[in-house]
């Protein structure tokens, strides 16, 4: 899965921004399928892990899926 690939190389590479919207968009395509929970789990995860920038166009979108996903 492409997505998963783009997660595993930003992680390898400690870029968290890339990390993030690769996972923001693999959540996106899991809740598409039904997998709310582990989708807003995954995002949750790496969501948390920011302290500032939340400003920023990609914690923005972040922020608005987990809480689609948490109703």
């Amino acid at each position: 899965m492409c997505f998963q690939s783009g997660i595993e190389i930003a992680q390898d590479q400690g870029a968290k921004s890339p990390e993030l919207r690769a996972t923001t968009s693999l959540a996106r395509l899991f809740a598409s399928q039904g997998r709310r929970d582990e989708a807003r789990m995954m995002l949750a995860e790496i969501y948390n892990w920011f302290t500032e920038g939340f400003d920023t166009a990609d914690l923005k979108d972040a922020k608005a899926l987990l809480d689609q996903l948490s109703n």
